[in-house]
């Protein structure tokens, strides 16, 4: 059986800002290095750098705001996989849903490439969901 590399990275972020690590380290591939991209441009990870051990290349990727938090402002970003392995979910660009009214984003794999549900409209373009981020 095949690994989920989205659930992976989602996992994997998931459970460094529960435990209010600011690290996260993430096997690298095509697929996990555009969602991380996606992550960075669009503020949910403040860096991120490839780094190589024996023959094997991860994703380092340093989470905002958890260094940051405080008793009073608790900040949790909340990703949530929707299109899985055992169940597709494909939309076209119409019926691409919001997130919070827009401040969430939607990660779609689409024709030409990974991007988010702001860009698929613009180039009104459909494709599949991947998973919902806010």
């Amino acid at each position: 059986m095949g690994r989920d590399a989205i659930a992976d990275i989602i996992t994997s972020i998931r459970n460094a800002d529960m435990s209010k690590n600011g690290t996260v380290r993430i096997a690298s591939t095509n697929i996990t290095e555009n969602v991380v991209k996606i992550l960075l441009r669009e503020g949910f990870i403040e860096n991120v750098r490839k780094h190589q051990e024996s023959n094997k290349y991860f994703l380092v990727s340093t989470l905002r705001h958890s260094h940051r938090r405080t008793r009073k402002g608790k900040y949790r970003t909340i990703l949530k996989r929707i299109s899985r392995p055992g169940l597709r979910i494909y939309s076209n660009y119409q019926k691409i849903p919001k997130i919070l009214g827009g401040m969430g984003i939607v990660i779609l794999s689409t024709s030409r490439g990974i991007m988010t549900d702001r860009e698929a409209r613009l180039e009104k373009i459909g494709g599949e969901i991947l998973c919902y981020i806010w």
